[in-house]
């Protein structure tokens, strides 16, 4: 593997080719042109202030960045990760003209958050050869990439990309099954979905829901997962506990009628001013800037 193609050259899309490029050339393809590397920097400067990336090695790997509105251009590419919005006749589009153009064993990956890649790849000739890699954004921020296999994908194709990612220092995680959500979405909406019916339910407002989160197991969770805390309190307290509270717990699976309220009422969330909780602009510039900070420093902390 040596040279990587990015189908899309939107903020995932420049993101993703500067996080490849710590060890391939990397060819960025957008219909419309792009100043790819401004972007870029725009993005990178907080890591360079912070020290954990020099003005050295921004350059670097930018040089190892290029952009073209050419896709035949693509041709060479041993893995193509495409990274437009969430349009699944579009992507089936792309990957049928990629199919064209490129070889039979190049690899072929969609980075979507929510679309089936068995629907997308379901008309490629060589499905075996691709897979979904979910970036969670800022690509370049948040270490985590679900690659995701789909009804055809090959073990091969999922190990090769596995081992490609985690070579660029992310942590991907294999989702062997094609299904809805893939695995971080589903536990985080799991999760949502009680923090709702909390709310709806008068049992807590939006706040105290959010403090005991943060305040709480959320402090655990950077270092002790799920599946690590069941063992560590044991099988035998994790199955009593569950046996006499999990009937009590949500269980729709429709969206709260909540949300249809706030909805209808024209509260959707920052972008109006309020949602679960009220959202002045100081407020929202506010936690904006403390997620940005806090997922500097952690790459900062864990970079050097």
């Amino acid at each position: 593997m040596e040279n990587v193609a990015i189908i899309g050259a939107g903020m995932m899309g420049k993101m993703v080719a500067f996080v490849l490029s710590l060890q391939y050339q990397v060819l960025v393809y957008d219909i419309a042109p792009q100043d790819v590397h401004a972007g870029i920097r725009e993005q990178c400067a907080e890591l360079v202030t912070k020290g954990a990336l020099s003005e050295t090695e921004l350059e670097e790997r930018l040089a190892r960045i290029r952009f073209t509105t050419d896709m035949n251009l693509v041709s060479d590419a041993d893995i193509v990760i495409e990274a437009v919005f969430e349009d699944m006749e579009l992507k089936r589009k792309i990957f049928a003209e990629l199919e064209e153009i490129c070889r039979p064993d190049a690899i072929f990956c969609t980075n979507t958050s929510v679309m089936s890649p068995s629907e997308i790849s379901r008309d490629l000739k060589h499905r075996e050869r691709f897979c979904a890699t979910h970036f969670w954004n800022p690509a370049h921020l948040i270490p985590l990439v679900e690659v995701v296999m789909s009804d055809a994908t090959s073990e091969e194709t999922a190990q090769v990309v596995m081992d490609i990612l985690a070579g660029v220092g992310k942590k991907p995680v294999l989702c062997k099954k094609d299904v809805p959500g893939f695995i971080a979405n589903r536990l985080q909406h799991a999760l949502w979905r009680e923090a709702i019916y909390m709310v709806q339910e008068g049992i807590a407002d939006a706040k105290t829901v959010d403090d005991a989160c943060k305040y709480g197991p959320g402090l655990r969770w950077p270092v002790l997962g799920p599946m690590e805390n069941s063992d560590l309190v044991g099988i035998e307290l994790t199955y009593n506990i569950h046996e006499y509270v999990l009937k009590a717990l949500a269980d729709n699976h429709e969206p709260s009628p909540l949300l249809r309220e706030m909805l209808d009422r024209g509260d959707l969330g920052m972008k109006s001013g309020k949602g679960f909780q009220e959202w002045p602009p100081e407020r929202v510039a506010e936690l904006t800037a403390g997620l940005r900070e806090y997922l500097v420093d952690y790459n900062a902390k864990n970079n050097k």
